[in-house]
């Protein structure tokens, strides 16, 4: 992909931002792609590529928002990005003036998605690429839930280091302290944290403990050790917080 893109525009700068999302994980690319993009400088391209669908008929996306552009598939991937950024405009990549003419239909990566990049980084317009898009595919997305006196959340990541990565946020653990106290318990399995710690230094490597991440996301943690094998849960895990 990178050889196609500079083939196509030399003095193009490329910034590998993973190549670590687990295969097939459509969610921890949208999550991972949310905490992320808004760091870069305005008008970066972000090429993401999670793709059990290639080959199918499911369409390839170049998005506008947030002053940035993102292309990739549309199987959901963009569904986070698409939420968080409400004024989107979207289009869908079939123009074959801006794609490689290959034979096989196994890396759009190489063949679709690396072009289009590398012809809108030389000016071509968004339109160019193809028709509008008004219905991209969106994931269901499991946010947490109120029952009883209990807020339930998942487990949406697990980074290189073991850490898992909560979708309940740091205002949902600031709304369940002003109703139930100050002290909040965290629950995952059958193992239980008593409230929250400040930073990873504050952990332990005996035991797991929680805190919310510089993304704002409730996070489960062993310190210098991985919470996910240590207790062997990962991507759907249950999170509650009591």
């Amino acid at each position: 992909m990178k050889g196609v893109i500079l083939s196509i525009n030399s003095s193009a700068a490329i910034v590998d931002l993973s190549h670590q999302i687990t295969s097939h994980q459509i969610q921890e690319a949208g999550y991972f792609l949310k905490s992320c993009y808004r760091y870069f400088p305005k008008g970066t391209i972000h090429v993401a590529v999670v793709d059990p669908g290639v080959g199918t008929e499911r369409r390839a996306l170049l998005i506008s928002a947030a002053d940035a552009f993102f292309i990739g598939p549309d199987n959901g991937l963009f569904t986070e990005l698409l939420e968080q950024e409400v004024g989107a405009k979207v289009w869908q990549i079939n123009s074959p003036q801006y794609r490689l003419e290959t034979v096989g239909s196994t890396f759009d990566g190489r063949d679709v998605f690396a072009p289009a990049a590398a012809w809108l980084s030389k000016g071509v317009p968004p339109s160019f690429f193809g028709p509008a898009v008004h219905d991209p595919i969106r994931r269901s997305v499991a946010i947490p839930v109120w029952h009883e006196d209990l807020l339930i959340g998942k487990i949406v990541s697990v980074d290189r280091f073991g850490n898992l990565i909560s979708n309940i946020t740091a205002q949902q653990v600031r709304e369940f302290r002003a109703a139930r106290g100050q002290t909040v318990e965290v629950q995952i399995g059958t193992y239980v944290m008593n409230d929250l710690v400040g930073s990873y230094s504050q952990g332990s490597r005996q035991t797991p403990s929680a805190l919310i991440n510089s993304s704002g996301a409730l996070e489960i943690f062993l310190q210098e050790e991985s919470a996910a094998q240590r207790l062997q849960v990962g991507i759907g895990e249950e999170v509650r917080l009591c």
